[in-house]
């Protein structure tokens, strides 16, 4: 089962990694985007970092609800309304409980997918975060491990479409041919949840 000090640990090792790859992101978001999708997350979950640290919430549903309120308020442009959106309807179908499953969180994390599907009018193929998110949360019910094996698939595979969705989509096609910023940040998102699993996770 899990609780709230392992959506505590995920939302931590997420800030982690976002702080490694933020000049990553950042290259990447250069020739499609605003050349700021590193330093906008990087400033968000550093803000989720310190908020879950001083005043840590009690259920799985108050981290992420708080983490995506955090995510709203403190990331610029389009990331944080969908970043915040993600991580606030999955808290709200976590609801109260003080101990969630594998099972429930993968439930949890498909509404929150399907509302920024609907926020932004994406759909897989579109070249946006939604082609990370979905095939993540398709294969939750298997592992993290395979869970974040399909999201970074699903970011890679970005790379030869054409955006029809977001900034990126002003290109055209100039956008062939670049992986696809928010599809590999949402990776690195799902990534960490096997961070927070401890290293004996790993091995699935």
């Amino acid at each position: 089962m899990l609780d709230a000090d392992f959506f505590r640990r995920w939302m931590t090792a997420a800030a982690a990694s976002v702080d490694r790859e933020a000049d990553r992101l950042t290259a990447l978001d250069s020739p499609i985007g605003d050349a700021d999708h590193g330093s906008n997350l990087q400033r968000g979950f550093r803000a989720v970092r310190d908020a879950l640290d001083k005043e840590p919430p009690a259920t799985p549903g108050a981290v992420l609800t708080q983490a995506g309120r955090l995510l709203i308020s403190t990331v610029g442009g389009a990331s944080g309304p969908l970043y915040g959106t993600l991580l606030r309807r999955a808290g709200k179908s976590l609801g109260d409980a003080a101990e969630v499953d594998e099972r429930q969180l993968a439930e949890a994390l498909r509404a929150g997918t399907d509302a920024v599907m609907q926020l932004g009018g994406a759909a897989p193929g579109d070249k946006t975060m939604i082609d990370a998110l979905v095939p993540a949360v398709d294969a939750l019910g298997d592992s993290f491990a395979a869970a974040r094996d399909a999201a970074e698939r699903g970011a890679v595979a970005t790379t030869p479409l054409q955006a029809r969705k977001g900034r990126a989509s002003y290109l055209g096609e100039r956008s062939i041919g670049h992986q696809d910023p928010g599809a590999t940040s949402s990776a690195l998102l799902i990534a960490a949840l096997l961070d927070a699993s401890g290293p004996e996770a790993g091995r699935e």
